[in-house]
C-alpha cells in the first residue's frame, strides 16, 4: 500500500515570528544587530468550484468544497470525524457504489479498483477520521459531508496512484467517487448504517450491565429488606429481587433495540436526488445495495418506494424514542441506587456504592454517588436530543428533509454517550456494590409494613389497629401482635419467615380475631 497522505486539517507552512531587535553590545557599535528568520512560504494548492478558485493546504485530503463548509458551519466544533462509525459507513457506501458502477460498465476498472482500495483504507484505518473536518451540524441536508467524503476518497485513491492531492484530472471526487449518487441517497444510507454500527456496542454494554445486576441479585438473594411505594414502607422483599428487577428491565431494552435498529436496514441508495433514480442506471440501486450488504456485513435491503424513503425519517423518530426509553430506565435505576445508598448514617443505607473519589472540598470523609449522577445527566441529554430528533423529522418539506444532519448528530451522540455511561455504571459502580445486611434487617423489623404480611391471617381491621399502635407508640409490630394475643410466637414466626413474605402463599384467617 502506498504511503498515505498526512491527515487533513493541519496548518501547514505557518510562519515563524521574527526575533526582536537586539540592543548594541557597546557604545562603540553604532548599528544594532538584528537577527532575522527566513520565512518558509505557505504550501497550498488551488482548487476550483462553482464559486471560483480557492486555496487549500497542499497535503490536505479534503478540497475546496470541504473548505467552504468548514468556513460556513462553525457550529458545534464536533466534526463528522468524531463519529468513526459514520466515517466507516460513508466509505462503505462509496465502495458499494464504485463496485456497482464497475459491474454496470460505467466506471472503468482501473478507477473502480483505486476507489475500492481507498474506501477500504478509510473504513478500516481510524487515522483518516481526522480528514472528515466538516461540522456534524450543517445546512444542505448533508451535502458538505458527502463532498468531504468524495474528496477524501479521491485524494486517498490519488495517493495510491502516486499522484498528489488535488490531481482530479486523473480521478475526480464528483464524476468518479460520487458517480450515480446524490447526497440525498448516499448520506442517509451511510447514516442508517452508522446507527446499526453504533447500536452494537450499546447492546453489548446493556447486556453487560444486566448481567452485573443479575450477579448482584444472586448475591443478595437472602437479604431481607422493606420494599417501598411512594417512598413509604410497603411490604418486605429481598434486595436480590430488587436487583433482579433492574436486570429484567434492561434485558427488555436490549430486545427492543435489537428489533428497532432493524428498520435501518432499509435504505434508499440509488434514489439519487428525490427518489426517481435520475442519472443512475435502472439496475444500479439493486446492485449498489447488494454490494453494500457485502462490504458492510449487514443485510441491507432496498426500500420499496424510493420517493417515500428519501423524504421520511420515521425510523429515526422511533429509534430515538427507544434510546429515550433506555435513558429513562437507566436514570430511574440510578435514582434508586442513590436512594438505597443514601447516608451513610442518616439515609436508607441499605447498600454501599464503591467509593471512587472524594466527595467534597469542605466536608472531609464525604463520598458522593458520582457514577449514578453522571448517568442521570447523560439520560437527560438523550431525552432532550430525542425531542430535537422529533422536531427535525417533523420539519422536513416535500421530497427531502434538510435537517437530517442534526438528527444524525443527536442519534449518534446519544448512542455514544449511553454506551460510555452504561460501561461506566457497570465497571465503576454496580460491580462493586455491597449490601448492608444488618441495616436492611433492622429496617424490616422496625417497619409497620410487616403488618401487611399478617393481614390475610389477622384481617384488615385488626391489622390496621396494630399498625396504628405501632406508629403511635413507636413499637415493633411483632411485639404488639404477641401482646394482644392475636398469634402465638410460633405462628408469628412462621408468618414472618423469609419465604412467606416474599412470594405468593396461601394464608388461613385466624379462628379468633380480637
Amino acid at each position: 500500500m502506498a504511503r498515505k497522505h498526512p491527515s487533513a486539517g493541519r496548518r501547514t507552512g505557518a510562519a515563524a515570528p521574527a526575533a526582536p531587535t537586539q540592543a548594541a553590545p557597546s557604545a562603540e557599535i553604532a548599528v544594532a544587530t538584528v537577527r532575522t528568520v527566513e520565512l518558509e512560504p505557505a504550501r497550498t494548492r488551488s482548487e476550483h468550484d462553482l464559486l471560483g478558485d480557492g486555496e487549500v493546504p497542499a497535503d490536505a485530503l479534503w478540497g475546496i468544497h470541504t473548505k467552504r463548509a468548514v468556513t460556513n458551519f462553525p457550529i458545534t466544533g464536533v466534526p463528522v470525524g468524531h463519529f468513526p462509525e459514520f466515517v466507516r459507513a460513508l466509505a462503505l457506501v462509496k465502495q458499494a457504489a464504485a463496485r456497482a458502477n464497475r459491474r454496470l460498465g460505467y466506471l472503468e476498472p482501473g478507477k473502480a479498483d483505486l476507489i475500492d482500495r481507498a474506501c477500504t483504507v478509510v473504513a478500516e484505518d481510524r487515522s483518516y477520521d481526522a480528514a472528515f473536518v466538516v461540522d456534524a451540524i450543517q445546512g444542505g441536508a448533508g451535502t458538505s459531508t458527502n463532498m468531504n467524503t468524495n474528496e477524501v476518497i479521491a485524494n486517498v485513491a490519488l495517493g495510491l496512484m502516486g499522484r498528489k492531492p488535488g490531481d482530479y484530472a486523473a480521478l475526480h471526487p464528483n464524476d468518479d467517487v460520487n458517480m450515480a449518487q446524490s447526497t440525498n441517497d448516499a448520506y442517509p444510507t451511510a447514516l442508517r448504517l452508522a446507527v446499526i454500527f453504533g447500536t452494537q456496542p450499546l447492546i453489548k454494554a446493556l447486556d453487560d450491565l444486566a448481567y452485573a445486576f443479575k450477579g448482584k441479585a444472586v448475591e443478595f438473594a437472602d437479604v431481607l429488606k422493606m420494599g417501598r411505594t411512594q417512598l413509604q414502607d410497603a411490604v418486605p422483599m429481598t434486595l436480590g429481587q430488587e436487583f433482579d428487577g433492574f436486570h429484567a428491565t434492561l434485558k427488555e431494552d436490549v430486545a427492543r433495540l435489537g428489533e428497532i435498529v432493524g428498520l435501518f436496514r432499509e435504505v434508499n441508495l440509488g434514489a439519487t436526488a428525490i427518489g426517481t433514480g435520475i442519472n443512475a442506471d435502472p439496475r444500479y440501486a439493486a446492485l449498489a445495495v447488494e454490494e453494500l450488504s457485502r462490504v458492510s456485513g449487514q443485510p441491507m435491503v432496498l426500500a420499496s418506494n424510493l420517493i417515500e424513503a428519501t423524504s421520511d425519517l420515521g425510523a429515526f423518530v422511533l429509534f430515538s424514542g427507544t434510546l429515550k426509553r433506555v435513558a429513562v430506565k437507566l436514570s430511574k435505576i440510578c435514582n434508586d441506587l442513590r436512594l438505597l445508598s443514601s447516608g451513610p448514617r442518616t439515609g436508607f443505607g441499605e447498600i454501599r456504592l464503591p467509593a471512587v473519589q472524594a466527595g467534597s472540598s469542605i466536608m472531609p470523609g464525604k463520598v458522593n454517588p458520582v457514577i449514578p449522577e453522571v448517568v442521570n445527566q447523560v439520560a437527560y441529554m438523550v431525552i432532550g436530543q430525542d425531542l430535537t430528533v422529533t422536531l427535525c423529522a417533523e420539519g422536513g418539506q416535500l421530497q427531502l428533509n434538510a435537517f437530517e444532519p442534526t438528527i444524525g448528530y443527536c442519534v449518534l451522540s446519544s448512542l455514544r454517550m449511553l454506551t460510555a455511561a452504561v460501561d461506566t455504571l457497570t465497571k465503576r459502580c454496580v460491580d462493586g456494590i455491597e449490601a448492608d445486611r444488618e441495616r436492611c434487617r433492622a429496617l424490616v423489623q422496625g417497619s409497620i409494613g410487616l403488618v401487611t404480611a399478617l393481614a390475610p391471617t389477622l384481617g384488615y381491621e385488626a391489622s390496621s389497629r396494630v399498625a396504628q399502635r405501632a406508629l403511635k407508640e413507636n413499637r415493633p409490630v411483632a411485639d404488639l401482635v404477641l401482646e394482644e394475643g392475636l398469634l402465638t410466637e410460633a405462628e408469628l414466626n412462621k408468618l414472618l419467615e423469609l419465604e412467606a413474605m416474599i412470594q405468593p402463599t396461601r394464608r388461613q384467617r385466624a379462628a379468633t380475631t380480637l
